[in-house]
């Protein structure tokens, strides 16, 4: 079999165990279904990808095209991580008001999904019909996760609890309510759906949270034992989710050394910006002055969501300069919903539809907004957009001629890791206004080089709640109520705030190698397409794409 098929083959296992996946990219809204969430579910998907991967493995990548024997790697790469995942049983204890458990989850994905003619509308009404008998699924794999002694940790199944309180309590704003059908639906469609979210979506959703509140949160982890480590075979556990986040064998004490060598070398630049920008080169007080100055906060939410807008044009004009090839796709900058808003993160992405159908959507938090720092919108907006998120999902999008599965699929540390570099990468591009601006690029940097310490610390070392917030309160000049937020998001998601700095070292690293390597005849537009330019993939496939463009042009230049 051809490996193309094969990345069909996994594309279809996947789809079918997340029919809200090819809703979401625009590639089919009609397939039914919220998703695998009962163990049941999860062991048939785990079999389904094991045939695929076994496959795969018999291929000989020797005589294959470069592009082939990336789409092996990735079919491999992509298969083993489910089933990684699947081992781990992470339904079992993942329980928070972050958009990785399940309520959160379908109050975060559903609202997106477009309603365009009646079968759609109808698939978006049988989704709404399915969420009770999904958490009611949820519910029974977090009780075997009590009965196993894998069980949540306590603050977060609160935070969940409280998340669903909020969103009971305003059934006139909820999310739900959001996608719209045409017009000559609108009627029937509305009435439908409001009629199954009163009798069935709302009572099904109040009944999951009377039972996380009498039944999971009880017996959850205390702030003092968040992590992994304390549950049985965690560290083990962890461990194999670095690998999964990160796709290296960097192992947890390599990673924590590696963020603590990173901490230290950012006092320096620390120094030498804040001395121009508050004339001080002391990192506690440029931390203090970043923290406590007032001229550093949003004055309302329209001016925080208008500078993220103004932000993404000025790169956005900029970006043909360093990249041979520019997205098409459109973008817009919205609130994140205000249920969801006070335990989401600052900002974050969400991938246009394949079918034009929804642009780029760059999610900013308005909520509190004038204790939310300025000085860290820009390097944000460059992350999330543009030359970040939107140019690297949006590319990966239109490469029509590699296996679909390529186009959709993720790597965390290639997707993070270039969202982290394109930070730097801005500063090069002169899109930063200002030192302040600057700072705020440092401020980030800190945060991620922060996490490398921190989750490693919290899942590894077994570092309580306040140990991981009082580290980055010393090492980081982060908002104190976004310190708390993402702690827990790290508790949370374990292994996954990894990615970031491990993949921009890589991407960085090979950079570097490439200058060295060809001196005045590298190109910065070459080498960004080369990195784009195959969707993405694990880090080892991208220093073996970018070895191989490498070689060529010093080829030609010989």
């Amino acid at each position: 079999m051809h490996v193309a098929q094969l990345a069909d083959q996994l594309l279809e296992v996947q789809f079918a165990a997340n029919p809200l996946l090819p809703a979401l990219l625009g590639v089919d809204s009609t397939r039914p279904g919220l998703g695998d969430i009962s163990e049941a579910d999860e062991r048939r998907t785990a079999e389904a990808t094991e045939e695929v991967l076994a496959r795969a493995r018999k291929i000989e990548p020797e005589g294959l095209s470069e592009q082939d024997a990336v789409t092996r790697d990735v079919v491999i790469a992509l298969g083993s991580s489910h089933l990684d995942e699947v081992a781990l049983k992470l339904p079992e204890f993942t329980i928070t008001d972050l958009f990785v458990a399940p309520a959160a989850g379908l109050l975060t994905a559903l609202p997106m999904l477009p309603v365009a003619d009646a079968a759609s509308a109808e698939s978006y009404l049988g989704r709404l019909r399915d969420i009770p008998d999904y958490l009611d699924a949820a519910l029974e794999r977090h009780r075997a996760g009590v009965a196993s002694d894998r069980v949540g940790v306590a603050h977060l199944v609160e935070a969940a609890v409280a998340h669903l309180d909020r969103h009971l309590a305003a059934p006139e704003s909820d999310p739900l309510l959001r996608p719209q059908a045409p017009a000559e639906l609108a009627n029937g469609f509305d009435a439908d759906r409001e009629r199954i979210l009163r009798e069935q979506v709302r009572p099904a959703f109040a009944r999951y949270r009377e039972g996380l509140a009498h039944d999971i949160a009880p017996p959850g982890r205390a702030p003092d034992r968040p992590g992994l480590c304390w549950l049985p075979d965690g560290a083990a556990a962890y461990a194999r989710l670095a690998r999964v986040h990160t796709t290296t064998d960097r192992d947890p004490d390599e990673l924590h050394r590696t963020g603590l060598d990173l901490i230290g070398r950012l006092a320096e630049e620390y120094a030498e910006i804040g001395s121009r920008a508050f004339g001080t080169s002391a990192p506690d007080e440029i931390f203090e002055r970043l923290r406590g100055d007032a001229q550093l906060r949003w004055s309302s939410a329209d001016e925080l969501l208008g500078t993220a807008g103004a932000t993404i044009e000025r790169a956005e004009a900029e970006a043909p300069r360093w990249f041979g090839t520019i997205p098409s796709q459109p973008w817009t900058v919205e609130p994140v919903p205000a249920a969801a808003a006070p335990g989401a993160p600052a900002a974050y992405y969400l991938l246009p539809s394949t079918d034009g159908s929804r642009p780029g959507t760059y999610f900013a938090n308005t909520y509190e907004a004038t204790e939310r720092f300025r000085h860290t919108a820009e390097v944000t907006a460059f992350h999330e957009a543009i030359p970040g998120h939107h140019f690297q999902i949006s590319l990966a999008q239109g490469l029509t001629e590699v296996p679909q599965l390529r186009r959709v699929s993720q790597f965390t540390a290639y997707t993070e890791g270039w969202g982290l570099y394109t930070e730097r990468l801005a500063h090069e591009m002169g899109l930063y206004s200002d030192d302040v601006a600057l700072l705020g690029m440092l401020s980030m940097d800190s945060m991620r080089a922060g996490r490398l310490v921190v989750d490693t610390g919290l899942h590894a070392k077994g570092w309580s709640r306040q140990q991981a917030v009082d580290y980055l309160r010393r090492n980081t000049p982060m908002a104190y109520v976004e310190i708390e937020s993402e702690v827990d998001r790290y508790i949370a998601y374990p292994g996954q705030a990894l990615s970031y700095m491990v993949g921009r070292l890589e991407i960085q690293r090979l950079r570097d190698d490439g200058e060295r390597r060809l001196g005045s005849a590298f190109d910065i537009k070459g080498f960004h397409d080369v990195v784009l330019g195959s969707g993405a993939v694990p880090l080892a496939v991208l220093e073996k794409l970018i070895s191989n463009w490498v070689g060529d042009q010093a080829q030609r230049r010989a």
